[in-house]
């Protein structure tokens, strides 16, 4: 059932947690909020934390400073949590031999919900013409749906999705971009994690970058892009070298990239154009850069990833 969500109940807030593993610092005072109404991506490197950070959300991990809640309490304290938060951390997290209705009907179960919540959770992710089917057959895809449903059970107002494009076919991607934006639109706080930087810009609102154990951003996507873009041109001319001078001269910094484009940081397009236009130097494409998520991604986590390297290298000796 769709409905309107309590903003008031629908938010989820991480504050200064820690957590080592071993010799390993997983989590270094991450600090966020997850906010109603919105997608909120949720971005780092391969060991940055954000499964610890989703485990610990869920009492999964025990932190060892700091605190999580969900909807102001700890999810410790939440006596049927499948109200209050959903979530998919595994898809391949189900008994192959059990049918994909069973599976959500025990889940039910034990959280007071009845068959209805079953059958209403089944209809949403559209899985009603395999729902007699054992899960064990069902491909990556078909899981991610079941796992979804899952989450959705208890209608709750907040939901931590972890990889949830892996295995979706084309038509899954436009599903699922549908479908998290009408989970936003209906009040809820979600939040989603992936690597499929293309599909967070398409779809998330806002974005925490994480890395090293802790928050390397908290932004809406159009801000960060727009930093990561600010004062970068490119320009195409017949006359490369040429331009690649006088636009020097007049302060900005040039690079080729290659042929007839050339790079231009430090000079908006509209001086670049005014530049090369008393110069007379000819040009046929003069344009501001917009970065991908993907690329801004790539460059306020450069430093995470090489500590990674850095770290693992030093474990191998």
């Amino acid at each position: 059932m769709e409905k309107t969500i309590d903003g008031s109940q629908a938010v989820i807030e991480v504050r200064d947690v820690h957590k080592r593993f071993g010799g390993t610092q997983a989590l270094d005072g991450m600090t966020f909020t997850v906010r109603p109404g919105q997608i909120t991506g949720f971005v780092g490197p391969n060991g940055a934390g954000k499964s610890t950070t989703m485990r610990v959300v869920l009492g999964l991990d025990k932190p060892d400073k700091g605190v999580a809640l969900v909807g102001g309490r700890p999810y410790r304290m939440l006596r049927t949590p499948l109200k209050h938060v959903g979530a998919l951390l595994d898809a391949a997290a189900v008994q192959p031999g059990r049918t994909a209705r069973n599976h959500l009907l025990w889940l039910a179960h034990s959280q007071g919900l009845g068959t209805a919540a079953v059958d209403v959770a089944i209809r949403r992710v559209g899985l009603q013409d395999v729902a007699g089917r054992k899960a064990g057959g069902f491909s990556l895809g078909m899981r991610q749906r079941l796992g979804i449903a899952a989450a959705l059970l208890g209608d709750p107002p907040m939901l931590m999705l972890d990889e949830p494009f892996n295995g979706l076919d084309p038509e899954g991607f436009m599903w699922m971009r549908g479908f998290l934006a009408s989970l936003a639109e209906q009040g809820r706080a979600v939040l989603v994690s992936s690597h499929l930087m293309s599909e967070l810009e398409d779809s998330a609102d806002h974005v925490i970058v994480v890395g090293r154990g802790k928050v390397v951003a908290d932004t809406s996507v159009r801000e960060l892009l727009a930093s990561v873009s600010e004062g970068r041109v490119t320009l195409r001319t017949a006359a490369p070298a040429r331009a690649m001078e006088v636009l020097a001269r007049a302060g900005a910094t040039v690079s080729s990239t290659g042929g007839d484009t050339v790079c231009v940081t430090g000079l908006p397009a509209e001086e670049a154009v005014s530049v090369l236009g008393a110069s007379a130097v000819p040009f046929s494409e003069v344009s501001s850069h917009r970065a991908s998520l993907e690329e801004a991604y790539m460059e306020i986590t450069r430093d995470s990833v090489q500590y990674r390297a850095a770290v693992t290298e030093e474990a191998g000796r």
